[in-house]
């Protein structure tokens, strides 16, 4: 029910974007985020965005760097990533989510729908 894309393979201090579209659905009252997840490690939070509210959150590794935004008319959220490192390569999944308070915004477990994942490689 969400299909992510936009991942690909680019050099250290590159960028790319991921979208990501809910099919069958409305974004309506869901809170959306990205994690990731390298090889050998367990899935992080990467950002965050609560339905209703402005504010975004975003992993320390990323801020500054990354941006998520919504579009709730068209249910697709994307992930603007600015000077990537080699430590960003990971497969990232968007997810989606209703209900989810603000202590829980960063555990992957609160997510109702994920993505398929996409692919980001960052090579040095």
């Amino acid at each position: 029910q969400l299909q992510a894309s936009g991942g690909g393979l680019v050099q250290a201090g590159g960028s790319l974007r991921l979208s990501c579209a809910a099919s069958g659905r409305t974004f309506s009252g869901y809170t959306l985020a990205w994690f990731r997840q390298a090889t050998g490690k367990e899935r992080e939070f990467v950002a965050g965005i609560r339905w209703g509210s402005s504010n975004t959150f975003y992993a320390e590794s990323v801020k500054g760097r990354f941006t998520i935004s919504r579009d709730n008319a068209k249910s697709t959220q994307s992930l603007q990533m600015n000077s990537l490192q080699p430590e960003d390569t990971a497969v990232y999944y968007c997810a989606s989510g209703r209900g989810i308070i603000l202590s829980s915004l960063r555990i992957p477990s609160a997510y109702d729908y994920w993505g398929q994942g996409t692919e980001v490689t960052v090579s040095s």
